[in-house]
């Protein structure tokens, strides 16, 4: 008794083999226009579906298989009477093979002409449907949504029977398959369009139904993920858990991971925090500003500016070359000969860069464990930042914003001089990407003392000024939050800081603005915070 196989794709790969097979299992095929064509190429005979539906695509194909003959054949429950005799009643054939995938719609919106027009008519709506419909009753059909599936199809088929228990396994899993793949066309589809229609914020009380006990925001209702892995990691946090590098779908770039590993050991899990850490401090600048930051453990134990990268990471290098051993170091510009070989002095772990000199690769290859990254810089974008907690996910905007230049003010008596706003800019952007609470201090474009992640701002202040054994007149503060109290600033002035620059906003600033009058410092308020958890 022959059976019925429905086949229309897009991606006609390893589709001969298929066929070939199910030939040998008295299977005949159903199809659709350029599968059908191409099925009749290969040499075989195939029903169109206009001639079992006996009506015609319509709309430039837009209207094809969405018919109950098409979809009374896959959805019918083969242990169902009632089902079995509406499709006698309705003379329709089961059928009992779907080998459907859907149409490029990633391929053509990545293209590098991509055209809205087109991305439109890549769309698939029959392909789901018919995946879905098959997918619902896998206890009675087979789907193969993705042609790297059809040789285990033909393994398992050969090896136990269509009829036997490991093909219901197998129907399962393909199921299952399915409705993943689904979700992923969706996920792209709908981020595609986000990115080409929506031209403001949708606020949640315009998606939410029923928004009664929500805060009003501009945060979507709903977020999708649709995640492929990119390469699997060295370990996660910890040698006894495995981790793996995982990249937003539907994009040809992919932000901070779209980088190439030009040598040394397997990135692992906490490389890959750090390096991101390191290149978001020094992308602060553009090129034309050499910067360069030393992490360790997600926190910078150095960062300067200067006129050329090999003094940016000795001068980074000078701030704390205890905890430096063993750090990632981010560069802004390219590494050259000079930059390399002043790193190799030390033991890193990585190295990031928009790019390295031939005579650096060659230099810094001395060191074949060293991990060395190239990354393309690019514009910050509006995205948002998302943190799972135990059953849920906190969600928030990234905090690419630094402050907003109308609303920077001298607060104190003495005024902020010119050679201190570089100083004092510098600061302000490095202490934004320190754990909290974080004092930052600069002195002539370098950080020579970073406290991070205290429980108070008093030992945030103290440990970024305890290496204070030099002359350090002129140094200027940043924090990241107010100063609730003037007994920070009283810790300053002993250390001889000229400037600080803060958020405000604390019920005692004028405690503080008079502590600062006191002892002669000069003081910013931003009115902006960056904590960073």
């Amino acid at each position: 008794m022959s059976k019925k196989a429905l086949i229309s794709v897009s991606d006609k790969s390893q589709l001969d083999i298929l066929l070939k097979f199910l030939v040998t299992e008295n299977y005949e095929f159903i199809s659709t226009g350029g599968t059908a064509q191409h099925i009749k190429s290969l040499g075989y005979a195939v029903q169109e579906v206009s001639e079992l539906t006996k009506f015609p695509e319509m709309l430039g194909g837009r209207v094809k298989t969405l018919h109950p003959k098409v979809l009374g054949g896959i959805l019918a429950r083969r242990d169902h009477e009632l089902d079995l005799s509406e499709l006698a009643h309705n003379q329709i054939e089961q059928i009992d093979l779907v080998v459907v995938n859907l149409y490029p719609f990633q391929q053509v919106i990545t293209a590098p002409q991509a055209v809205f027009a087109e991305a439109i008519e890549n769309i698939d709506i029959g392909g789901p449907t018919l995946l879905r419909s098959a997918a619902k009753n896998f206890q009675s059909i087979t789907v193969l949504s993705n042609p790297a599936q059809y040789e285990v199809f033909i393994e398992q088929s050969q090896k136990y029977g269509a009829l036997s228990n490991q093909m219901l396994a197998l129907r399962e899993k393909l199921a299952i398959a399915v409705f993943q793949e689904c979700a992923r066309y969706d996920t792209i589809i709908a981020e595609y369009l986000k990115s080409k229609l929506l031209t403001s914020p949708i606020g949640a009380s315009y998606l939410h139904t029923d928004n009664s006990n929500l805060t009003e925001t501009n945060l979507p209702a709903q977020i999708s993920l649709e995640l492929e892995l990119a390469q699997g990691l060295r370990y996660g946090e910890n040698p006894h858990q495995k981790a793996g590098l995982y990249r937003s779908k539907g994009s040809s770039a992919f932000g901070f991971g779209d980088f190439q590993q030009l040598g040394g050991k397997e990135i692992s899990f906490n490389n890959l925090l750090d390096m991101e850490s390191a290149w978001n401090i020094v992308s602060e600048y553009d090129s034309s500003i050499p910067c360069v930051a030393i992490i360790k453990h997600n926190n910078p134990c150095g960062v300067a500016i200067a006129p050329g990268p090999g003094q940016a990471f000795l001068d980074a290098l000078s701030c704390d070359p205890v905890s430096a051993f063993g750090g990632i170091v981010a560069s802004n510009s390219v590494i050259d000969l000079n930059t390399a070989s002043e790193m190799i002095q030390i033991f890193l772990e990585a190295v990031i860069a928009p790019g390295f000199t031939p005579e650096a690769l060659q230099v810094l290859a001395t060191k074949p464990n060293l991990r060395l990254i190239s990354i393309k810089p690019s514009e910050p974008k509006t995205s948002y930042d998302i943190k799972p907690i135990t059953g849920a996910y906190l969600v928030q905007e990234r905090d690419l914003e630094l402050h907003k230049p109308e609303e920077i003010k001298v607060v104190t008596e003495k005024p902020i001089e010119d050679h201190q706003w570089v100083d004092l800019l510098l600061a302000w952007k490095i202490v934004k990407h320190v754990k909290s609470n974080a004092i930052v201090a600069v002195l002539n474009g370098k950080t020579i003392g970073i406290g991070c992640g205290q429980t108070n701002r008093v030992k945030a202040v103290r440990d970024a000024l305890a290496n204070f054994d030099l002359d350090t007149r002129g140094a200027v503060l940043a924090s990241d939050g107010f100063f609730p109290f003037a007994d920070n600033i009283d810790i300053a002035a002993q250390n001889h800081i000229s400037a600080i620059i803060q958020p405000g906003g604390s019920i005692r600033d004028q405690e503080v603005i008079t502590a600062c009058n006191k002892s002669g410092i000069a003081m910013v308020f931003t009115k902006m915070r960056h904590f960073k958890h």
